[in-house]
């Protein structure tokens, strides 16, 4: 039986094209097509899609309107954004992943690009990684983008002594800037170790994630700059375009190293290079958090930095993820210390590296 899209863009042109990609795949078909968000809310009130592809700028109501108002109804709705790639519509972007939007797309600047095998490629991706690959129900889908608030650390462990000093390196993708909000706010200020992440994601956007998590969180965030010195109590986001090495100085400082090598697996930033430019590093055990994502970065570069490196890794559940893709492939690895739900992660990252 083929899912159902809804497709909502002021463009008839964007339209046609969307629901031209949407239909040449024979497990989709685009049902209905509205031009501005109050058109999308009467829709959605009255009938359940399996996906809904949604503009960001449209006139009477925008996108975030749209998700704040479905919200606010409790009206449930699997939701892609269609983003362009201007710094106001990647900060709106983020904020409509905290309104439960399950990822985006870049849109388009021409007629050739939208008709282009990247973008449909793209938008495919996203919507086979969500309907065909995952083994949750529609329901598991729904509680899990609409969960409770994970509960803040109140008394973080102390550091235990001897454990040396140590490292969180964390991995996701589809689904990852949602995740995300009920992990990095949850973190003190005074965690006893620097993180390193990578969120697939394009170029200006993982600035505007990187600094709406540091308004929200107690724990700096930042988006990597090459040279960046590592320090406790700090996050840094791999930015879109460029690969993340983390490097040892002379000194014993670890530095961020960025690259503009080509696309791994047409993933740049990848977690697999972050990963396996640890091996060398200087500190003496690696927390490795995977999180939701399609396919499988992450998975050999941990394999890879355990050959050097004591590790410990936390995998996010399968009923938690909006795609159980990165977090099955390093499970099915049997490396997996810890396998607990979105709500958890912080809590288990603290209880293993502590506070200063």
């Amino acid at each position: 039986m083929k899912k159902n899209i809804l497709v909502v863009d002021d463009s008839a042109l964007m339209r046609k094209v969307i629901c031209d990609i949407i239909n040449s795949e024979s497990k989709f078909q685009a049902k209905d097509v509205c031009r501005d968000g109050v058109e999308a809310y009467e829709k959605l009130k009255t009938t359940q899609y399996d996906g809904v592809v949604l503009d960001v700028n449209m006139p009477r109501m925008g996108g975030l309107e749209l998700l704040e108002k479905l919200q606010q109804d409790k009206i449930k709705a699997n939701v892609i954004m269609v983003s362009t790639l201007t710094t106001k519509d990647a900060e709106i972007t983020m904020l409509a992943m905290e309104r439960g939007a399950i990822d985006f797309v870049t849109k388009p600047t021409n007629i050739i690009e939208a008709k282009g095998i990247d973008f449909r490629n793209r938008l495919i991706s996203v919507l086979e990684a969500v309907y065909q690959t995952r083994t949750l129900t529609r329901r598991s889908l729904e509680e899990t983008r609409f969960e409770s608030t994970p509960v803040k650390i109140v008394v973080p462990v102390k550091a235990p002594s001897g454990r040396g000093n140590k490292l969180v390196a964390l991995a996701c993708s589809t689904g990852g800037p949602k995740a995300l909000q009920s992990v990095i706010p949850y973190l003190p200020k005074n965690m006893n170790a620097p993180m390193v992440l990578v969120q697939h994601m394009p170029k200006g956007f993982t600035k505007s994630m990187a600094d709406r998590l540091n308004e929200i969180s107690p724990i700096k965030v930042k988006e990597a700059e090459d040279g960046d010195v590592l320090e406790k109590g700090c996050v840094y986001i791999a930015p879109g375009g460029k690969h993340m090495k983390i490097i040892k100085n002379h000194d014993g400082k670890h530095v961020v190293a960025l690259n503009d090598e080509p696309a791994i697996g047409g993933l740049k930033p990848c977690a697999d290079v972050m990963y396996e430019s640890l091996r060398d590093c200087g500190y003496d055990e690696i927390t490795c958090v995977v999180l939701t994502g399609m396919g499988a970065d992450g998975t050999k570069g941990i394999l890879s930095l355990k050959e050097k490196k004591p590790l410990y890794v936390i995998s996010q559940s399968a009923e938690t993820c909006v795609v159980y893709g990165m977090p099955k492939a390093i499970a099915e690895t049997g490396v997996v210390n810890a396998v607990v739900p979105l709500t958890e992660v912080a809590q288990s990252i603290i209880k293993n590296v502590g506070v200063q």
